[in-house]
């Protein structure tokens, strides 16, 4: 699940514990497994919303009265991040189960030692290839669970739609985007020549997100090289979304509370919509009753997301925290979460289950969000390689794009930072 944009004070609080890490090495804590008929409390460290209803949690205590689950919360994937290096490095303070961000896994995958290895035979082959490599380090350990994937469809504001003239029903407006990107903001600009009030998009950041995720190697070769400052697709897309940006967008950065405001309030028509985006969004606008999906995305496909599920071995209930991340990430677990909060499920096993399948989100005006989001999965044709330095670089380059869209640069002036800060990364 992937949700937040990253500070600069993030992203250094993060580093140092990171240099903290190297700096001491990369030793276990004195973890041990549990006794099986002691009462523990295993504590399940996520962030935004991941699905893990009381109710869901309830269900795991009937079926193990001796343990007892507390979830805590973070605000945001930044929070998490900085939360998880910042405690590694200490060697305490760590949930018994901690959620990770796709992002941010590359840089964790360092530090394996410090994880429980969760292979094992009833979970091996529940995931595509590519959600599992994410997860797995050097030395063929497997330290992360896959808890959801992010394939990506448009949510759109029907209302809107219909003050400028454009078709409503989610099956003419899934025709009228198919198509590439240049239909999509050709579609806008119809859209904004009708002058209804509201912009066509939400932000240049959450578009180029979504172009981002459609490039094998985009920010880094595969054997961790850099190469986003002379790959010239990124520059190219960063100039494209920007121009675009300039009458399609309504420069709300996303994240920001003016960004959530702006989903209940119409300021924007449409956004890309991985599937956690849905729980976002029906948490943003609550009283909204236009929001529907639109079973297209440009250029056909895009992954946008996804995390894992640990387990730090300075936990003092490991065996415990491993089996409860196992059942979390079981295919049932997996579509109770998926209806909760929109998180797509990476099990393939339950692409095929009728309660997938079925399933209807009704704040969405009643829209087949399973099978939607099942035809969306099967459009995933690329997925980006994600090196130790991915989430750095995304970061520079996303607060480029807010410096335009907020009037601080001019687009040149952007790029030539980000240019000049992605180096400052080596």
């Amino acid at each position: 699940m992937k949700l937040s944009r990253r500070t600069t004070a993030v992203a250094a609080i993060a580093g140092a514990a990171a240099f903290a890490l190297i700096a001491t090495g990369c030793s276990a804590g004195g973890s041990t497994a549990s006794d099986s008929s002691k009462p523990i409390t295993l504590t399940l460290a996520t962030f935004n919303n991941f699905g893990y209803s009381d109710a869901l949690l309830a269900e795991y205590h009937t079926l193990n009265p001796n343990v007892t689950v507390v979830q805590n919360k973070a605000a945001t994937s930044d929070a998490a991040q900085t939360n998880m290096f910042t405690k590694l490095a200490a060697g305490s303070g760590l949930g018994d189960i901690e959620a990770v961000d796709v992002d941010w896994m590359p840089k964790l995958r360092q530090y394996g030692a410090k994880f429980v290895d969760l292979a094992a035979a009833d979970n091996k082959g529940r995931y595509a290839g590519w959600k599992t490599s994410a997860a797995t380090t050097t030395d063929g350990k497997l330290i992360g669970l896959g808890t959801d994937i992010g394939p990506e469809a448009i949510c759109y504001r029907s209302d809107l739609l219909a003050k400028a003239g454009l078709p409503t029903d989610p099956d003419a407006v899934t025709k009228l985007l198919t198509g590439d990107w240049d239909n999509y903001y050709k579609v806008g600009a119809t859209f904004a020549a009708a002058k209804t009030g509201a912009a066509w998009f939400d932000s240049a950041g959450a578009t180029f997100q979504g172009l981002a995720n459609q490039y094998q190697n985009f920010f880094e070769k595969k054997d961790g090289t850099v190469i986003a400052t002379t790959n010239p697709d990124v520059k190219a897309s960063f100039t494209k979304v920007l121009a675009e940006s300039a009458t399609l967008s309504s420069h709300l950065t996303q994240w920001s509370p003016d960004w959530s405001a702006g989903q209940a309030n119409g300021a924007y028509a449409t956004m890309l919509c991985p599937a956690w985006m849905l729980g976002v969004i029906q948490g943003n606008t609550p009283k909204v009753t236009d929001w529907k999906i639109a079973n297209a995305f440009p250029d056909g496909g895009g992954n946008w997301g996804g995390s894992y599920l640990t387990v730090p071995t300075q936990g003092k209930n490991t065996e415990a925290a491993k089996k409860f991340a196992n059942w979390l990430t079981a295919p049932a677990q997996q579509i109770a979460a998926f209806k909760t909060a929109g998180n797509f499920p990476s099990q393939v096993a339950a692409y095929s289950n009728k309660d997938l399948t079925s399933a209807t989100n009704a704040f969405f005006n009643n829209a087949s969000i399973g099978q939607i989001y099942i035809d969306r999965s099967k459009a995933v044709t690329i997925t980006p390689f994600k090196g130790v330095k991915y989430a750095a670089v995304m970061k520079v380059v996303q607060d480029g794009l807010t410096r335009v869209e907020t009037g601080t640069q001019s687009i040149d002036q952007s790029w030539t930072q980000v240019v000049s800060d992605i180096k400052a990364l080596a």
